[in-house]
């Protein structure tokens, strides 16, 4: 529970953040024990946090789109879990998770899971665009184990948020690598091939060997926040060679001349795939500054 002076300071900036986002999991904290429960009296500095676009409310009176919601913080490693089929992997939703994870200066590791579900090794031509990216992909599997011990080996000692859309396999895949986690699993949709919720709530599991697990809900959509279109292409890391060879310092690389990073993509040194992504999403941050403009 949050001190009373907390809530007031929320009210105050309640155009900015939302109430549940005062302390998130992560958080270092002061507690203080009252009669029957503990409160919250202080919140010490994040060394990082991980947020998104709030998702919008019904009887809101305002845009959704305009809010922070912060998840997690002080965290090691982002491992954004995504899957061979059911659901299809999608690589605008894994990028969008990647600008998450860039813009929020977490190391991001990528799991795609449920590779036992591609015997024609499918999945391969981009599991090389991401790690020729430069991105570390475990490829997991809970049906048959693969990745799942060297995926244990790159969260030990670590304190790690998982995150991804439904359905995805998380949990499963959890109980994998932690066996005495025992965690609810879900299933997928036969009719829109998308999952359905196990988790339901953001906690942290204390796995060992001073190993933290933060499990959230799966996403249907995922929106970075506070990301500005100058600076977007910052967070596309295989941008970062060509971005100061742009003939103009405020470059969107959208239709400039003389644009060192349309060129690379022409010349097959960017992929179009990636690219394409970042048209996409940059065109959808111009909407929103047209909005709050």
């Amino acid at each position: 529970m949050l001190r009373g002076k907390f809530k007031q300071d929320i009210v105050r900036k309640r155009e900015r953040i939302l109430l549940g986002d005062y302390a998130v999991v992560g958080d270092i904290v002061d507690i203080e024990q009252k009669q029957d429960y503990p409160v919250i009296t202080k919140v010490y500095p994040r060394k990082n946090f991980i947020s998104r676009k709030a998702p919008r409310m019904k009887g809101a009176g305002y845009r959704g789109d305009r809010l922070e919601q912060i998840l997690v913080s002080n965290i090691s490693f982002f491992v954004v879990v995504t899957s061979v089929y059911k659901p299809f992997f999608n690589n605008k939703v894994l990028d969008r998770f990647l600008i998450i994870g860039e813009s929020s200066k977490i190391p991001t590791i990528i799991v795609i899971n449920k590779t036992d579900l591609d015997p024609d090794n499918l999945i391969e031509e981009w599991v090389y665009l991401y790690r020729e990216t430069g991105y570390k992909v475990i490829l997991t599997s809970a049906e048959t184990g693969e990745g799942i011990e060297e995926l244990g080996e790159e969260l030990k000692g670590k304190t790690s948020f998982f995150w991804g859309q439904s359905g995805v396999g998380k949990s499963t895949l959890l109980n994998s690598v932690y066996p005495s986690l025992n965690l609810t699993t879900g299933e997928i949709s036969e009719f829109t091939n998308k999952g359905k919720h196990s988790t339901v709530a953001v906690r942290m599991i204390n796995t060992g060997e001073n190993t933290f697990i933060i499990d959230t809900p799966g996403v249907r959509e995922i929106d970075p926040y506070g990301v500005l279109k100058e600076d977007l292409g910052h967070y596309f890391i295989e941008f970062e060679l060509h971005i100061n060879n742009c003939k103009y310092n405020t470059c969107t690389h959208n239709h400039e001349p003389d644009c060192a990073v349309i060129a690379a993509v022409e010349a097959g040194q960017i992929s179009a795939e990636r690219y394409d992504s970042y048209l996409r999403m940059l065109e959808t941050v111009e909407e929103d500054m047209n909005y709050q403009a």
